[in-house]
């Protein structure tokens, strides 16, 4: 083995030993968790400090891992070098920290609601230690050679010229590929973590569609909820299938993620562990309307959410047509684009809508009745008041997807509204 090569095995292993024994120290001392994250984030910190002063100090093993100049060769320039690189470690280590507990006490996220979001939480606390970390030995580095090293004023000289360094070519290619493995093998713990199956999960199935979601409890017999209404410590498998294009499924605070795809069903699960009230997101652009694609999640303790769904399983069997038509509205987001109050949005408002005479796009007057209502949810694109734009899904032409009976219901809540 090359000299240089085995100074810097020597100086690596040496750091990374010491860097490990100054953070299992420091959490034995504080009595604090030993946390993957927590230990490993110290330990980094640690063998970056412990490997910056072995360079610096050419302890008894006489490293010279820089192949600075010996006392015998430049005593002065050598204990310049030193001073240097002491002060670039310092300032490297200070400002990794301010920046890191800069990004970790800053509330870039909302308040975690899930199990899931510890996990994901670590990992994202290890990244935001690496940023510091990275942007400390960028900038500091830069603004230090800027500084410190400037032309002085009357200095024509030219700069000692050197051709590469083999040490520090190794170490920027060692250290980068420690931290992207060191991240991957998180990266995989952390999903695994997120995704372990529990055996009593509560399974609900989502539909979305353009542009609204709607919920079934196959264990309650409650169908098409508008709001997603679950329990506080135990795990919800969520079995979800888009009726047009893709969306996904996006509720901040629980941290994970899901697209809902048409023509497949995707998984995602969540164990809900804060409750309260939250707002489901549709997180991929979806349509005209996909701002207003949201819903209502309650979080509920245990026995409220029992008693919630036993009271919606027998409340749903008493509704009058009128009742019906008013959930299936909210369930499709009809209301998104139709209003109830008269107010203008992207399709003509309910309000009065029965009986009223419109102007279609070719010119031609049609009177609002049950026929003309079924023949536009059917085919809405058959018949186009003047004014608006044909933006209504034609996925409800399927009868699998918005049954006769939900149509029926539909027509009767329109009937309502004078």
């Amino acid at each position: 083995m090359r000299q240089p090569t085995r100074r810097l095995v020597i100086a690596f292993f040496a750091s990374l030993l010491v860097g490990y024994g100054i953070a299992w120290a420091t959490m034995v001392a504080l009595k604090a968790e030993l946390r993957f994250f927590g230990f490993g984030t110290l330990s980094m910190l640690a063998t970056l400090v412990a490997m910056l002063l072995i360079f610096a100090l050419d302890g008894p093993l006489n490293l010279r891992t820089f192949d600075w100049p010996t006392p015998e060769e430049d005593p002065a320039l050598r204990a310049d070098n030193v001073r240097h690189f002491l002060i670039v470690g310092f300032l490297i280590v200070v400002v990794a920290g301010l920046v890191a507990s800069w990004l970790l006490n800053t509330k870039l996220l909302p308040v975690p609601a899930s199990a899931e979001s510890r996990s994901i939480d670590g990992l994202l606390s290890g990244h935001f230690v690496l940023i510091g970390v990275l942007f400390a030995l960028v900038s500091v580095f830069m603004l230090y050679s800027i500084i410190v090293f400037r032309r002085r004023e009357g200095d024509t000289e030219e700069g000692v010229y050197f051709h590469g360094n083999t040490t520090l070519e190794i170490v920027w290619t060692v250290l980068p590929l420690a931290l992207v493995l060191y991240f991957g093998y998180w990266g995989v713990k952390s999903l695994k973590e997120v995704t372990a199956p529990q055996p009593d999960a509560l399974v609900v199935e989502v539909e979305a569609a353009q542009w609204s979601w709607n919920f079934t409890y196959p264990e309650y017999g409650i169908e098409h909820a508008a709001e997603l209404t679950l329990p506080a410590g135990r795990q919800v498998l969520l079995k979800m299938h888009s009726k047009d294009v893709i969306h996904s499924f996006w509720v901040p605070e629980f941290r994970v993620k899901q697209d809902v795809v048409p023509g497949r069903e995707t998984h995602l699960r969540v164990t809900p562990s804060l409750e309260g009230t939250y707002k489901l997101r549709c997180a991929e652009i979806c349509g005209t309307a996909h701002s207003t694609m949201l819903a209502t999640v309650n979080v509920l303790p245990a026995d409220e959410f029992e008693a919630w769904a036993t009271g919606a399983e027998l409340a749903a069997a008493d509704l009058t047509p009128e009742q019906r038509g008013a959930e299936v509205a909210n369930a499709q987001g009809c209301l998104g684009c139709h209003s109830v109050d008269g107010t203008t949005l992207v399709g003509p408002t309910w309000l009065g809508l029965y009986g009223k005479a419109e102007t279609l796009e070719d010119g031609s007057t049609v009177t609002v009745d049950d026929d003309y209502l079924r023949r536009s949810i059917r085919e809405p694109l058959a018949q186009i008041v003047e004014g608006y734009p044909p933006a209504m899904p034609t996925t409800y032409a399927d009868a699998n997807l918005l049954p006769d009976e939900d149509v029926e219901a539909l027509i009767a809540y329109i009937k309502s509204l004078q």
